[in-house]
C-alpha cells in the first residue's frame, strides 16, 4: 500500500489547491528570470543584428548605445581599406516618436547603407528595402502590417518588409530605412530653425555624418588588432563586438539586470520558505495519524517514504503548472521574456532540492511522535 497515494486521494481537493498555488508562487520565479533574461537579450539585439567585428565611434565614446557618437560618414572607406575587413559600412540610430492610426508610436530608427553590414537580419514577410527613399523594413512589435504608410519627420514610409525581435535596450521595436533617409530624418532642421543658421551662416555644412561605421573582418583576422590600427588615427576610437557587448550589459542594462537578479533570487528564497512552511503543515495534521500508523507496528521507513513522496509530488506538479502558465502566456508580456531549457532545468533542479529538504522538518516531526498519543481523545 503507498500511504502518500492514499492520503493524497483521500484529501485531493485540497492537495491540489496547494499545488496550484505554489505553481503560480513558481510561475512567478520562472517569468522574473525569463524577463531577465530576456533584459539581456534586447539590450544585446541591436549590437549583433548587423553580424560585424568592430565598431567605429567618435574618439573618447563608448559607442553609439552608451553615448553620443558622430563621425564623418565618408570614413567608412578609410575603414574599408584596412587589411583584413571584408565589409564596411554606416549606420545611424535615432529614437523617434510619431502618431499612427490615432496612438503614439516610439520607434527605434536604424538607417543603413543597402549594399553595406547594417541592415534587418532576417526578413519575417515581405520583402528588403529596393529602393533608396521612403521605404522601410519594421519589427513585427510594432504592430504594422506590410503595405501601411507611416510618418516619420516630414516624410511617409511605407512597410515592405517585417522582422522580428528588433528592439533596443529600453523595449522601444526597431524600423530600418536607408541611410540618406535616416540622415535627413536625423540631422536635417525644421524650416524655421534651418533659415535661422543659414543667416548665421552655419546652414551649408555636410549632411554625410554617421553615429558608426561598422565592418566585418576575415576569418581568421583579430578584432583587437584592427581595433588599434583605427585608435591610432587618434580622431576615432574602436570597439571589438565583444567590447561592445560588454559595455551594454555591464553599463547600459547593468542596474535593471541586477535588480531584477536580486528580486529574483528573493523571490527563491520566499518559495523555498512557503515549500518548508507547507510541507511541515501538512505533517503536523495528519499527527494522529501517523501515531496510530506507528501503533499498529508501521516501520518508520514507510512513514518517512510517505512524507518525501508527497512532498516531492507537491513540488514537481506545483512546478509543472507554473512552466505550462508562463510558456503559454509569456508571449503577451509589454517584454520579451527568454526562457532557456538550461534555466528551466536549473529551477526544477532547485525545487526539488528545496522539496527534499524541507520534507526532513516533516519527517523529524513526525519520527518524535509517541505512538501512546493515538490513544488519546
Amino acid at each position: 500500500m503507498n500511504l502518500a497515494y492514499r492520503d493524497i486521494r483521500h484529501n485531493l481537493g485540497r492537495f491540489l489547491l496547494t499545488c496550484v498555488g505554489l505553481g503560480l508562487l513558481l510561475g512567478v520565479v520562472l517569468a522574473m528570470i525569463g524577463i531577465y533574461r530576456g533584459l539581456v537579450a534586447d539590450a544585446l539585439t541591436i549590437a549583433r543584428a548587423p553580424a560585424v567585428d568592430l565598431w567605429v565611434v567618435e574618439a573618447n565614446t563608448r559607442g553609439p548605445f552608451a553615448e553620443a557618437s558622430r563621425i564623418p560618414g565618408d570614413i567608412r572607406e578609410a575603414v574599408a581599406r584596412i587589411a583584413d575587413v571584408t565589409a564596411a559600412g554606416s549606420i545611424t540610430y535615432q529614437t523617434v516618436e510619431t502618431e499612427h492610426g490615432g496612438v503614439k508610436l516610439r520607434l527605434y530608427v536604424i538607417g543603413y547603407e543597402l549594399t553595406r553590414p547594417g541592415g534587418p537580419p532576417e526578413i519575417a514577410e515581405g520583402r528588403e528595402i529596393a529602393r533608396n527613399h521612403y521605404e522601410m523594413v519594421a519589427d513585427r512589435s510594432t504592430g504594422l502590417t506590410l503595405g501601411e504608410r507611416v510618418l516619420l519627420g516630414r516624410n511617409v514610409f511605407t512597410v515592405v518588409g517585417l522582422t522580428r525581435h528588433q528592439v533596443n535596450s529600453g523595449g522601444d521595436p526597431a524600423v530600418y530605412i536607408t541611410l540618406p533617409d535616416a540622415q535627413k530624418l536625423q540631422f536635417d532642421l525644421a524650416p524655421p530653425a534651418a533659415r535661422v543658421q543659414l543667416a548665421r551662416g552655419t546652414g551649408g555644412s555636410s549632411r554625410d555624418t554617421v553615429n558608426a561605421v561598422v565592418a566585418r573582418l576575415h576569418g581568421n583576422a583579430s578584432p583587437e588588432a584592427v581595433a588599434e590600427t583605427v585608435r591610432r588615427w587618434k580622431h576615432l576610437s574602436a570597439i571589438t563586438q565583444a567590447g561592445q557587448e560588454l559595455i551594454l550589459t555591464r553599463s547600459l542594462v547593468d542596474r535593471a539586470r541586477r535588480q531584477i537578479g536580486l528580486f529574483t533570487s528573493l523571490l527563491l528564497v520566499v518559495s523555498a520558505v512557503i515549500i518548508a512552511l507547507i510541507i511541515y503543515t501538512m505533517t503536523m495534521e495528519k499527527l494522529k495519524q501517523i501515531a496510530t500508523l506507528k501503533l499498529i507496528g508501521a516501520p518508520d521507513r514507510a512513514i518517512t517514504g510517505m512524507i518525501v513522496q508527497q512532498a516531492l509530488a507537491l513540488g514537481v506538479i506545483g512546478f509543472a503548472i507554473g512552466a505550462a502558465l508562463i510558456v503559454n502566456i509569456k508571449d503577451y508580456f509589454p517584454r520579451r521574456v527568454v526562457l532557456e531549457p538550461d534555466n528551466v532545468m536549473i529551477l526544477g533542479l532547485i525545487v526539488f532540492a528545496v522539496c527534499l529538504l524541507s520534507s526532513g522538518l516533516g519527517v523529524r516531526a513526525a519520527l518524535r511522535v509517541d505512538p501512546a498519543t493515538a490513544l488519546g481523545g
